[in-house]
């Protein structure tokens, strides 16, 4: 059976899809209790979590709030600069300062809150990190330098590793040419033939790779020791000269431990080793009353908004806040799934994003009306203002999208010098209008085109 998805009621259909399953993702965990004689009910609903595979892909499906709206824990780091140079210092305070917030982000946090404080010769780090309380393992990773070093030896066999506990013997080791700075990407997976064992999978630069496939082929039937902060993680035998720039670390590790490796790995070596110096929690800058008078506020302009459609284009206007229905639904999805970290400025960028979906819809029915008043049959009508009201809202809309990716620097340029609730309010904003068009352009079109049109006007 083909499914055409050009019939309108096919394309409603899967609208209609759509929307239930935002529905599901959208509902907050709710308890419920009840009980007589005969009935008890204690569980809950709502809230889901994604777990697939025994664990091994999950997604927490709550609704993050960002520091102004819950608060969460700051830390303040100490920087190293033993071995750093005086004019070298600021320019490796600004590296590990990206480092960790890139280390932050793969813990699934987004938008913290990274100072840089100088005071006299003293370098430190303020990492404000939202919806977080028990901070140990982000301090662990925070403080931790992921230095990734490869090292050979000589005259020693990897019994002889395995069997002694003497300190003495790492020194044995010598450093090789190939160390983290060569690493392209790091991994996850699965060692088949050890039983599923976790392990981690590393793929090398090219001049990485030819590092590699040198080492290997001077160190066959010889150890090969993997090290990570000068600890020793693993010391595989080379089997054979392995070329291609591959590579895995095999271990007595878990789960947890591998991504753990594989989120410090990919997000960089610190140039600097990092110490707490002291660690708080936080509590939301916004009080609880001026949270509330801001939601309601915005349910006030919703409101308005609704009215307003209805009382202007009467039908089109019920189908046009249909659609704004969906653009919630499918919006607030997509906010807990991606994870979007909700704050003050990122709910600017969701409203401004409702604006251009409003904005889309007064144009196509102001086309709509142009077309009748010229006389032409209400379905021919429909079909030309849509189309005619395209080039102006494809404009509008690809400008606020540039806008939103110079705001959300992805590329982390240094002359823009953005901050994580710019960054914030960028991704709401360009995020809401790519749903403002799937729903102006596509809902509100087979909504009109199932519900009100006729062949004559």
């Amino acid at each position: 059976m083909k499914i055409n998805f050009k019939n309108p009621k096919t394309a409603l259909g899967a609208i209609f899809l759509i929307s239930i399953i935002s529905i599901v993702i959208d509902i907050p965990e709710i308890s419920l209790k009840f009980s007589n004689k005969n009935i008890k009910i204690d569980s809950k609903i709502g809230g889901y979590n994604i777990n697939l595979f025994g664990g091994k892909i999950f997604r927490d499906l709550s609704l993050r709030k960002g520091l102004d709206i819950k608060g969460g824990v700051r830390v303040l780091l100490e920087a190293d600069m033993g071995g750093i140079s005086s004019n070298e210092r600021q320019s490796s305070l600004e590296s590990a300062r990206s480092v960790v917030e890139r280390r932050i982000n793969s813990l699934g946090v987004s938008e913290p809150n990274i100072l840089t404080l100088k005071t006299g010769d003293s370098f430190r780090l303020a990492v404000e990190i939202p919806g977080i309380y028990d901070s140990s393992k982000a301090v662990l990773e925070l403080e931790q330098v992921a230095y990734l070093e490869f090292k050979e030896l000589k005259d020693i066999s990897l019994e002889q590793i395995n069997e002694s506990t003497e300190p003495a013997i790492l020194q044995d080791f010598f450093s090789t040419d190939l160390t983290g700075k060569d690493l392209k990407r790091a991994s996850a997976g699965f060692d088949q033939q050890a039983g599923g064992a976790p392990i981690v999978l590393l793929e090398f630069t090219s001049d990485g790779a030819r590092k590699f496939e040198n080492i290997t082929e001077r160190n066959i039937q010889k150890p090969l020791a993997i090290f990570l902060d000068g600890q020793i993680l693993s010391a595989p035998i080379v089997n054979q000269k392995i070329i291609g720039g591959s590579a895995q670390i095999t271990g007595q590790f878990t789960v947890e431990e591998v991504n753990q490796l594989v989120r410090l790995l990919n997000a960089g070596s610190l140039p600097i080793p990092l110490q707490v110096v002291s660690q708080e929690n936080v509590s939301a800058s916004l009080g609880s009353d001026s949270i509330q008078k801001s939601v309601t506020a915005g349910f006030i302009g919703l409101g308005f908004v609704v009215i307003f459609m209805i009382l202007i284009y009467g039908r089109l206007g019920v189908l046009a806040n249909l659609a704004l229905l969906v653009y919630g639904l499918v919006t607030l999805a997509l906010y807990k799934f991606i994870p979007v970290v909700i704050t003050l400025p990122g709910l600017a960028g969701f409203i401004l994003s409702i604006g251009m979906a409003v904005d889309a819809n007064i144009l196509i029915f102001e086309r709509i009306k142009e077309e009748l008043r010229d006389g032409k049959p209400r379905n021919i009508a429909l079909e030309l203002g849509f189309g005619r009201a395209w080039d102006s809202i494809r404009d509008a809309n690809i400008a606020t999208l540039i806008t939103s990716f110079i705001l959300f620097n992805p590329f982390n340029w240094n002359f823009l010098h953005t901050s994580g609730p710019i960054r914030g309010f960028a991704l709401t904003l360009g995020l809401g209008i790519f749903i403002s068009l799937f729903t102006g352009i596509i809902v509100t079109r087979n909504l009109v085109r199932v519900f009100f049109k006729k062949t004559n006007s």
